[in-house]
Parts: C-alpha cells; sequence; structure tokens
C-alpha cells in the first residue's frame, strides 16, 4: 500500500511542530502516555545532564521520601562511625562498659541529635576534635533541613494540571453518517480549570520520495476551547474531506505507524497560572466503531452532578459504515 496516496491531498503538513522529519532518526512514540518526551539524553556526563531539582520535584512520592529517609539515616550513620573511630570516650554521658554495639547505637543517635540540632543534653562532645565534628554536623544538618524543606514546599507549590486522559481513542460515528475521532480527558482533584485549549497533531512515518520521513498534521477539532473545564471534555476530530485520515480504514489504523500528539493547556484558579497537560495515542491505541459511555450523572435528588472518574475509559462497540 502506497501510505503517501492514502493521505488526503487537501490536508496541509505542518513544519512547526518541534519534532525533526528524519524517521530513521527516531525510535518508539514522539510522545509517553504521561506526556513526557521520549527522549533519552546523550553526550555529556550524569552530573552535567540532570537537574537534580526537577529531579526530585518530578519523581514519586514514596521514592523522594524514601531518599530523604536514606539520606538522614546515611549521614548519621557516617557521623556515628567517625565519633566511634574518635573515641567513645570522648562524648560524656555514653558509659564505657557494655558491647561495642551499644556504643556504637548510643554513638549513632547522639549524631541524630546533632544533626537535627535537638540536643536533650544526655550526651555531650568532650574534646576539640569531638566538638569541631559536632559543630560541622549541625551546620550540615541545618542546611540539610533547609533544602528539604525546600523541596517540599516545592512539590506541595508545583502548578500542576491535574488532567487524566482516556486510555483509548475512539473512531465513532459523526453527524450525517460520517466518523470522527474521539478521545477525552477530566480534571480528577478539586481544582477549578477554565479557559482550556486543545491542540491535536498527527503524526505519521511515511516514505516520500524513496526515503523514510516524519509527516505531521494538525487535526481541526470541533471544539478547541472550552470556558470551564470541571466535567469531561470529549475532543472531535470530524474526518471530513479536509481530515488527513478520510480516507483511512479500519485495516489501515491497524497496520500503519501512526500517533496523535494532545497538548492541552487551562487556567488554574487555584495556582492562579496557566498549566498544560500532554499525552499521546499510537494507532495500536486506537478503538474502531466504539463509542464513549456518559461518564456523569445527576444525584439521586437531583441537587449535585455526579463525575464518574472510573468510567473515563468506559466505550461500547458500535457499527461503522
Amino acid at each position: 500500500m502506497d501510505l503517501l496516496k492514502k493521505i488526503n491531498s487537501k490536508a496541509k503538513a505542518d513544519l512547526n511542530t518541534g519534532f525533526g522529519t528524519n524517521a530513521s532518526s527516531y525510535g518508539g512514540r514522539f510522545i509517553n502516555k504521561d506526556g513526557t518526551a521520549n527522549i533519552r539524553k546523550r553526550g555529556l556526563s550524569f552530573l552535567d545532564r540532570v537537574s537534580w531539582y526537577h529531579t526530585m520535584l518530578a519523581m514519586p512520592r514514596w521514592k523522594f521520601l524514601g531518599i530523604l529517609v536514606g539520606f538522614y539515616a546515611a549521614v548519621n550513620f557516617l557521623f556515628a562511625c567517625i565519633y566511634y573511630g574518635i573515641g567513645i570516650q570522648y562524648l560524656d554521658g555514653i558509659a564505657t562498659t557494655g558491647s561495642e554495639w551499644v556504643k556504637f547505637g548510643k554513638a549513632y543517635f547522639f549524631s541524630a541529635q546533632t544533626f537535627t540540632t535537638v540536643g536533650y543534653g544526655h550526651i555531650s562532645p568532650n574534646g576539640f576534635l569531638t566538638s569541631a565534628l559536632a559543630a560541622a554536623e549541625a551546620l550540615i544538618g541545618l542546611l540539610s533541613f533547609a533544602i528539604a524543606t525546600g523541596l517540599f514546599f516545592g512539590r506541595f507549590s508545583k502548578p500542576t494540571a491535574f488532567l487524566k486522559f482516556s486510555h483509548n481513542a475512539l473512531i465513532s460515528p459523526y453527524r450525517d453518517g460520517g466518523k470522527a475521532l474521539m478521545f477525552r480527558m477530566t480534571p480528577y482533584k478539586n481544582t477549578n480549570f477554565t479557559d482550556a485549549e486543545a491542540k491535536v497533531t498527527l503524526g505519521m512515518i511515511i516514505e516520500e520520495n524513496g526515503m523514510m520521513v516524519n509527516k505531521f498534521y494538525t487535526l481541526d477539532l470541533e471544539m478547541s476551547r472550552v470556558n470551564a473545564l470541571s466535567l469531561s471534555w470529549t475532543l472531535v476530530h470530524p474526518i471530513t474531506e479536509n481530515s488527513p485520515l478520510y480516507q483511512f480504514t479500519e485495516q489501515d489504523f491497524k497496520s500503519i505507524d501512526g500517533e496523535i500528539l494532545v497538548f492541552v493547556k487551562t487556567f488554574d484558579e487555584m495556582f492562579s497560572t496557566t498549566v498544560s497537560a500532554s499525552t499521546s495515542y499510537t494507532f495500536e491505541e486506537f478503538v474502531y466503531g466504539a463509542k464513549f459511555e456518559m461518564m456523569y450523572s445527576d444525584s439521586e435528588d437531583d441537587s449535585k452532578t455526579i463525575l464518574h472518574l472510573d468510567k473515563l475509559n468506559s466505550f461500547y462497540a458500535v457499527d461503522l459504515k
């Protein structure tokens, strides 16, 4: 099949996508499902190409807390080893009798008290080396907790678009016997979004003049902007005579290597700033001949609208003519 002939000649390629045209230089999808770029950077040292601040803000909560706890335990273990190496006799309040593990344990908890600047007073340093080490540890503790506090604040205050997208995109019936590409999104936290705007781009790898190239097309949406985004929003691209998907059949979607890129931005009144989210759907994630189920309904007393978040990707099969 000549894919280039299948693409509607009325559809104009988009050259301003930010993605290269050389298909042989690309691997996998353009954008991951979570909206991140499907790119692995090389050519610089690890420390030069990694922003630790962005990494700590973006990592999962369990990993972030695990690193903080691990750092805290490791630093205190290191200082406890140094205190123990200098000599337990230079820590007033620690009995010189007992097993070595008990002595080391008391040195460890003295380190924890010094690192956190709690200082219960039961144990105190004695001698120049031990006192200097305790002073250095207290300074490191103050700086460490300042950094940890800043990271905690950054994670809590970071503007985030709390939007979820349906896992699948559907080819569904459209008015007057036509077809349309549909997928939907919904806010999933107690946020208030206004002035939401979406842009959708189709990317395909095709052969042109004997070379495999990336081609991108902007997909027109039935409604690309809404004033308020409080319920679900189904984005609809009518597959009309002007659509690059106009002549595509069910078999084409199964055999062609294609992907649609979704970019959404909206104003979050809580953060008082514009936030954005993105995702992508490969043709393998398309479902041909299906419609989404309604995901919101009125409450029993007809006083509220219930948004069923678990139905975001619920759909049922339909016939397409």
